[in-house]
């Protein structure tokens, strides 16, 4: 028989749990909340009064995966002194690949494969994306107002990147758009190291992809800084 829900203090975060392990075990397109609840030993209906289907689950779940990386890249920043910018700029790309390792799902759920079926709520979903990307905002923004934003060595801005640039320089309070372009570009770059390195793609002669990652690191901080 399932277990009485009301001893349970939080089937929510097991019901979060089980559904990690699933996507751990076969994927995130075949997640299901009658697993999780067989998993649980729970009534179906007792899942339903948090998540009344899949897709509001893998919401929840989503929405977590974004602020748990938040909270690592402001955490890896916070006792770095604010005029230590290559250093700052440096940890906060080295916490987002360690974040990305250590949480492998939440980093492919949030950045992999689409789930078939599925589409997230922007509205849900973004405010907790935008949050992952203030501490590198941030920390951009001090070098920038230091002077120290090489944006000479930019390449000029064609018309329509400049436009939307600007829409979300609009959305972001009014950081100036190099800002904004930086901080896309860093993350576009880590980004594309990290998704090669979990997925095997890197060629078997780096048996350490954490010093491509470094090096790559470095170059930006001579390219910009």
């Amino acid at each position: 028989r399932p277990r009485n829900e009301a001893r349970r203090h939080d089937l929510q975060g097991e019901i979060k749990d089980t559904a990690w392990k699933q996507i751990a075990e076969s994927g995130a397109a075949t997640l299901s909340l009658r697993a999780v609840a067989r998993e649980l030993n729970i009534a179906a209906p007792s899942i339903y009064t948090y998540y009344p289907s899949r897709d509001d689950l893998v919401t929840a779940l989503i929405v977590d995966a974004y602020n748990s990386l938040a909270d690592a890249l402001a955490a890896s920043v916070e006792n770095h002194p604010a005029e230590q910018f290559s250093e700052r700029l440096f940890t906060l790309g080295w916490a987002y690949r360690q974040w990305a390792v250590t949480y492998l799902q939440r980093y492919l759920l949030i950045f992999g494969t689409p789930i078939p079926n599925y589409h997230a709520p922007d509205d849900i979903t973004m405010p907790a994306a935008e949050r992952a990307m203030v501490p590198l905002i941030e920390v951009i923004q001090a070098i920038f107002s230091a002077g120290r934003l090489r944006v000479e060595r930019f390449a000029p801005l064609t018309p329509r990147l400049e436009s939307m640039l600007k829409i979300w320089q609009a959305a972001a309070g009014g950081i100036h758009p190099e800002i904004l372009y930086l901080a896309q570009i860093f993350w576009s770059r880590m980004h594309g190291l990290v998704m090669l390195e979990i997925t095997n793609q890197i060629p078997s002669y780096f048996d350490d992809p954490a010093e491509l990652f470094r090096r790559e690191l470095n170059t930006i901080l001579i390219q910009y800084l």
